[in-house]
């Protein structure tokens, strides 16, 4: 009797995981779709396939949904934004992968910085992630960058790799997939012969 009761115990925790999975998905792709006034509980729920009630009973609040969903999101983007020093060429074509995914989304967010206090946590947040990135791939080079110069040199390939640029090349001038990704290599080599040359 307690294996029954241990299993139907397990069974209903791991539907429960499994709902929880599918509101944060629900929440994080409407927060990359639509202003996030406009991200409420029922259309979350809607969403999501359930109910707002379910959602309430998961989370506590939307607050604590959205800090759900927020740390989700920052995996995803760790997940997928591989950084090997070793093959920079690859980490800049997994990183152009990512905008293409998001980056219209993150756009998106970052138009409502001044007006919702989320989106403008939301964006530092995914601003030092990038920096973060910026700073593991580029560890080589950076190590024979002098300290007092080294965080200009960030600054540098922070904007060299920067979701602005993106945008500017993909959505403003309409260029291919490659032809970004040809851009960004062309910027970030300009940048580290800059700093291996010790200008």
């Amino acid at each position: 009797m307690n294996s029954v009761r241990s299993y139907s115990m397990n069974v209903r925790a791991a539907r429960a995981e499994q709902t929880r999975r599918r509101i944060v998905a629900a929440t994080i792709e409407l927060a990359l779709s639509r202003p996030l006034a406009a991200c409420t509980l029922p259309a979350i729920a809607e969403r999501a396939e359930t109910s707002v009630q379910t959602i309430l009973r998961s989370f506590g609040s939307r607050d604590a949904l959205f800090a759900a969903a927020v740390e989700a999101a920052e995996g995803e983007v760790v997940a997928e934004r591989t950084v090997d020093p070793a093959d920079v060429a690859g980490s800049l074509a997994a990183l152009v992968d990512h905008y293409e995914r998001v980056g219209d989304g993150m756009l998106l967010l970052g138009g409502q910085e001044t007006s919702e206090p989320l989106a403008s946590r939301i964006t530092a947040e995914g601003k030092a992630v990038h920096r973060a990135w910026v700073e593991r791939l580029f560890a080589p080079t950076l190590a024979s960058v002098p300290g007092p110069r080294r965080a200009e040199a960030v600054d540098l390939l922070v904007a060299a790799t920067d979701l602005s640029a993106w945008k500017l090349w993909r959505r403003d001038a309409g260029r291919s997939r490659a032809e970004t990704l040809a851009r960004f290599t062309a910027l970030v080599s300009a940048v580290v012969a800059r700093l291996e040359a010790g200008v």
